[in-house]
């Protein structure tokens, strides 16, 4: 069987290395706040080109802390409107509504899965007061429409970077282009730890200081409450494992790429909508290969059958989630279109050659009506 994802062998071809630095970690008796999330905060943001990285517990809390820290600067209040894309995984909503601020979708573009900058304009209100992106799949959403629009209205920019870190736009890296992006390094990440994990980053320095205070209880220093927080921090052994590697996540990337390239120009099946390549390779990651069926079902077992497993990402769009009653009636077309006919092929870092052409070879026999 060709896995979707072979995390046991990714993490392998770092083991040395992880394993001696979690040793080092473990010996050190320090298991929060410590070095090593300095170290990977540090590096983090010299990465991605700010000033400040906060490690927290996943990528959900990054995006939640971010509009909390812009409650209490004043910047949003409770009951205004975030604009986010309708296609997109339910955390994005989810950081949204815990912030009881209102969520205005917005539909996509067919070509790319990202938000339609054409359409943003049109949901903007006098209580709209930030445009959440959200880089899917692995591709920068980002254009100089978005930052005019922006400007025009006076909103914030808040990059849902979960699945795109490494994506660039115009040499500037995703997380760095808006005033504010969380990341996620849950284990299947293009990045991800041993275990959940994620991060806020940032140019500005005030939200920087609440978001930390805000993760850390509410905490301004030990046992002095300045804020009602939580509790979301990065720990010292998952930061063990991303200093480690963050060093090797461009040759990864593309390593993704190479196989995306392969793909898309091996894949004939004309039943098979392909994702875009867009013109500029650096500005997808590629963490997953998206493709899209009439027979999606029958195309899953088809490579079921050829020993290939395949995920849905996802199956159901947010708007008809039962957690979001309120919006099961809401009609968001090419949103659902999406989410009834998108499969996702394998793709790792540690993919050989062999498989892709067995995956491709195998997605070419592939008949929608016998």
């Amino acid at each position: 069987m060709i896995k979707f994802l072979d995390l046991q062998k990714i993490n392998l071809v770092r083991q040395e290395e992880i394993e001696q630095r979690l040793l080092d970690t473990f010996r050190s008796g320090w298991y929060l706040q410590g070095k090593e999330l300095r170290t990977f905060e540090s590096a983090l943001a010299a990465y991605i080109g700010v000033d400040h990285a906060i490690g927290v517990a996943s990528g959900l809390d990054a995006l939640r802390l971010i509009l909390r820290g812009y409650i209490e600067l004043g910047v949003i209040h409770e009951g205004d409107e975030i604009i986010v894309p309708a296609n997109t995984y339910i955390a994005s909503i989810l950081a949204i509504t815990d912030n009881r601020l209102k969520p205005v979708l917005v539909e996509p573009e067919s070509a790319t899965y990202n938000i339609d900058f054409e359409k943003i304009e049109m949901a903007v209100s006098a209580r709209t007061k930030a445009i959440m992106v959200v880089h899917l799949y692995g591709r920068c959403a980002w254009s100089e429409k978005l930052v005019q629009l922006a400007d025009k209205y006076d909103l914030k920019i808040i990059e849902d970077s979960a699945q795109a870190i490494g994506a660039c736009w115009c040499n500037r890296r995703t997380g760095g282009l808006g005033d504010a992006a969380g990341f996620s390094f849950y284990p299947g990440k293009n990045l991800g730890a041993l275990g959940d994990g994620g991060a806020v980053l940032t140019n500005d320095l005030q939200l920087k200081e609440i978001v930390s205070s805000l993760a850390n209880y509410g905490a301004s220093e030990k046992y002095i409450h300045r804020f009602k927080g939580i509790n979301s921090r990065l720990s010292e052994l998952q930061a063990t494992v991303l200093n480690v590697k963050l060093k090797y996540l461009d040759e990864e990337n593309a390593q993704r790429r190479e196989i995306a390239h392969r793909y898309s120009a091996g894949i004939e099946n004309t039943s098979i909508l392909l994702p875009e390549e867009p013109a500029d390779s650096l500005e997808h990651v590629w963490h997953l290969f998206v493709i899209r069926s009439a027979a999606r079902y029958k195309l899953q077992d088809h490579l079921r059958d050829h020993h290939i497993q395949t995920l849905i990402h996802y199956p159901v769009p947010p708007h008809k989630q039962e957690a979001y009653q309120e919006w099961n009636d809401l009609h968001l077309p090419l949103s659902e279109q999406i989410h009834q006919q998108v499969l996702s092929l394998p793709i790792s870092p540690v993919m050989t050659t062999e498989e892709t052409e067995k995956v491709i070879a195998a997605v070419n026999s592939f008949r929608a009506v016998q």
